[in-house]
């Protein structure tokens, strides 16, 4: 007997009654993940259906999550949960204490029926696209840290425009899609300009820019600030080898090199505000600690996480800036 059930006087459309049928099988027990589905052609011919009708439905559920695909065979269940209604592909850049954050907010501030699968790319451009290409039409909703990678617009191109949401960083070729994020040039020069007072009593300025993983933006906006206050400054990509020098103020992006730069500062037996400043990004706990607390340049993470789950849940097609602060502590 046939799992899928139509009747054609009934007013609820026949590719809703697929639908209902497959998720009362999968209730019931008649259907279990692993289970492979009648194909398209037979339900059309039983049923007296038109192909798109079956496809319909088959692609709703592949959406959600509930069947999927499998190249020269048909289809096959893949989830026995169908109270799944959405699912969100959500690629991020990398996993550290603030993107947690981030994730954890999104996910508590979605409804319960929503699913969301996370992959990680590494700031690698070949994982980028296979990621991305593997998963086309595979989701109603696509999340997508692009960071500093070149050219990701000819990738999410291939995504339907108005289920595109970027996050965290974005490009000018990616200005027609929705996006929350931070304005990494504007925010590093205003906040060094907050603090000028304070760094002042400081001979140099130095920015550790690792091109691989850090924001174009960041960069820019720090070069901005040293040239119009005439100030002496470095980028470097290292700290490797480096010998903290009294009169140094730096700006830290990654939390590696800010234990890095405390450690060479304490072997070369100078003080923190006093002899060398620091400057990190991205607040923690642990930073309002760590030798009597860092100065941080931070957006709000959670915050961040909660907006996008609300415009997936509104389809709220917006490009909104979350703004970072300055965090003045002992380290200044």
């Amino acid at each position: 007997m046939s799992v899928i059930k139509i009747k054609k006087n009934k007013s609820i459309p026949k590719y809703k009654q697929i639908i209902e049928s497959i998720e009362g099988a999968i209730n019931s027990g008649e259907l279990k993940k692993g289970d492979q589905l009648p194909s398209i052609n037979n339900i059309r011919d039983e049923h007296k259906v038109s192909r798109d009708t079956v496809l319909t439905a088959f692609n709703e559920l592949k959406a959600r999550g509930i069947i999927q695909a499998v190249v020269g065979k048909g289809y096959y269940v893949l989830n026995d949960n169908v109270d799944v209604n959405y699912k969100i592909f959500l690629l991020f850049d990398e996993l550290n204490s603030f993107k947690e954050d981030l994730y954890n907010s999104f996910i508590n501030n979605l409804d319960s029926t929503i699913r969301v699968d996370i992959y990680f790319h590494h700031f690698n451009e070949v994982i980028f696209r296979k990621l991305i290409s593997e998963n086309v039409g595979l989701y109603n909703y696509y999340v997508i840290m692009p960071a500093n990678l070149k050219d990701t617009h000819l990738v999410i191109e291939n995504l339907p425009q108005d289920k595109v949401y970027v996050l965290d960083q974005t490009h000018p070729e990616l200005s027609q899609y929705s996006a929350i994020f931070q304005n990494f040039e504007k925010d590093i020069y205003n906040n060094l300009t907050e603090a000028l007072p304070l760094i002042q009593k400081y001979s140099k300025i130095i920015l550790h820019f690792s091109e691989a993983s850090q924001p174009e933006g960041m960069r820019k906006g720090f070069i901005k600030f040293c040239k119009e206050n005439a100030w002496d400054y470095e980028v470097i990509s290292s700290l490797k080898d480096r010998v903290i020098t009294k009169g140094e103020v730096y700006v830290l992006p990654d939390d590696k090199n800010l234990l890095r730069v405390i450690k060479g500062m304490k072997q070369e037996q100078l003080t923190l505000s006093k002899d060398v400043g620091i400057i990190s990004y991205n607040d923690t706990l642990l930073k309002e600690i760590v030798e009597g607390g860092i100065t941080t340049i931070s957006t709000d993470f959670k915050q961040m996480g909660e907006r996008l789950a609300q415009m997936i849940l509104h389809n709220e097609q917006l490009q909104i800036e979350n703004i970072n602060t300055l965090i003045l502590r002992n380290s200044l």
